[in-house]
């Protein structure tokens, strides 16, 4: 169902108090993640107050709450972020449609309309670093609250950090949180002559081709049956995700050999969160930054993909990361070390099929509450998606055994992979959030 959104207001919230420090450091990987935004959108269903009430409150508590996470009120300037107060963009808007409604007949190609939208101007490689879009429907049925950060100093598990001590803040007049940002704890400084080397990463400096944004549902019993699948004797049992991902990547692959003359070398990316792999006394677990690493697979362009080889494949180039973060935090070269690991994977080939992976899974999404309980569903959206890349974002079902996988593809291969007989025997395609 599509949602015909109106804007009805748009203005920058300062933060409640002053910057504590003037600069935030950058380090080496957050000048080379892409200048994009790392977006989430929270629909709630339940409502107490009137819409003007309600979007009051909110940008009274995000000035506070934007105190605490100074940097993302500032710019990018070079190789540091300048800790101005120069603010985050709040806007409102609205629309007819129901909520009961839109999440009924959901279509993922109208999500993005919820994000919020730079101006002439703006750009997540300068400012500004937050923005937010809140969306009442029609009817006081509900509302949609969208957050975007640049993904130059946040990951996904900082906007969660960052959106729950917002909603904290909203509901309880106050939030309890210390926050560090990361900086460089674990990722060293680029060099200063560097920075003119570093390449443009504005958001739609890639895009040749059309991508489409689908989303599929594994639910709890088609999990346990493709993790039954994916077993071998060198994983007995595999993650939920070792299983989706592998799927995935399978029968994506096979989408792209289906419109290929000539198949191409496949390579898989896989995001993992450093955080859960480190001690409290190196970073705290809800520190604010790009701490990030990953592994890769490659298949050559002939190469076959049986589900079980790619499970024991992730699962042991997995380890071989959690290996290498013990033995650098004994010699203190985690940074450089997962700098190594991360440079196998470039290539400046286009001739590849690129396919980057991130589990959100386990993240606490449906305990962002701002006073009115907790959200009715969590959706994904993005403006860009980078030329010759697939993406994959996994995020738990809101009772948190079921999974739901966001998959963007080139419109080719899209149409060939939501007819996948195998993918359709563990997965649905976007059935309604509600019934």
């Amino acid at each position: 169902m599509e949602a015909k959104l109106e804007v009805t207001g748009r203005e920058v919230i300062k933060p409640a108090s002053p910057s504590p420090r003037d600069r935030l450091q950058l380090s080496i990987l957050d000048l080379y993640c892409p200048g994009i935004y790392v977006s989430t959108i929270f629909f709630y269903d339940l409502i107490t107050e009137s819409p003007e009430v309600f979007s009051e409150n909110l940008k009274l508590s995000l000035s506070e709450t934007l105190s605490r996470f100074s940097p993302l009120a500032g710019r990018i300037e070079g190789l540091s972020i300048s800790c101005n107060d120069e603010g985050a963009v709040f806007t409102e808007a609205r629309t007819d449609l129901l909520l009961p409604d839109f999440l009924r007949n959901l279509n993922t190609e109208y999500l993005s309309g919820f994000l919020p939208t730079p101006a002439d101007g703006e750009s997540p490689a300068a400012w500004p670093l937050l923005s937010v879009k809140v969306t009442f429907f029609g009817s006081g049925s509900g509302v949609a609250v969208a957050v975007s950060v640049s993904h130059k100093i946040c990951d996904i598990a900082s906007l969660v950090t960052f959106v729950k001590d917002w909603a904290t803040t909203t509901a309880k007049g106050k939030s309890n949180s210390t926050i560090e940002f990361a900086e460089t704890t674990i990722y060293p400084p680029p060099p200063s002559h560097m920075y003119e080397q570093f390449p443009s990463t504005d958001s739609d400096s890639n895009i040749t081709s059309k991508y489409v944004l689908k989303r599929f549902v594994f639910e709890p019993s088609k999990i346990a049956e493709l993790k039954h699948k994916a077993a071998s004797e060198s994983v007995p049992v595999p993650t939920r995700v070792e299983a989706i991902m592998s799927l995935i990547w399978r029968c994506a692959r096979n989408s792209s050999r289906s419109n290929l003359l000539i198949p191409r070398q496949a390579v898989m990316w896989q995001a993992m969160d450093i955080r859960l792999r480190i001690p409290s006394s190196v970073a705290p677990k809800d520190v604010i930054g790009n701490l990030q690493s990953g592994f890769s697979l490659k298949k050559d362009a002939e190469s076959e993909f049986e589900i079980p080889e790619i499970v024991a494949t992730f699962r042991k180039n997995k380890e071989r990361v959690n290996e290498m973060i013990k033995e650098s935090l004994q010699g203190n070269t985690i940074g450089q070390s997962l700098l190594s690991l991360m440079a196998e994977t470039v290539s400046e080939s286009t001739e590849i099929d690129r396919y980057i992976m991130s589990s959100w899974c386990r993240k606490p999404f449906y305990e962002v509450d701002f006073g009115s309980g907790s959200p009715v569903w969590v959706g994904y959206a993005s403006h860009t998606i980078y030329d010759n890349m697939v993406g994959v974002v996994l995020i738990d079902s809101k009772e948190g055994d079921g999974v739901e996988a966001w998959i963007s593809l080139p419109e080719e291969d899209m149409s060939v992979f939501v007819d996948d007989q195998e993918l359709l025997a563990y997965a649905v395609l976007n059935p309604p959030v509600v019934a």
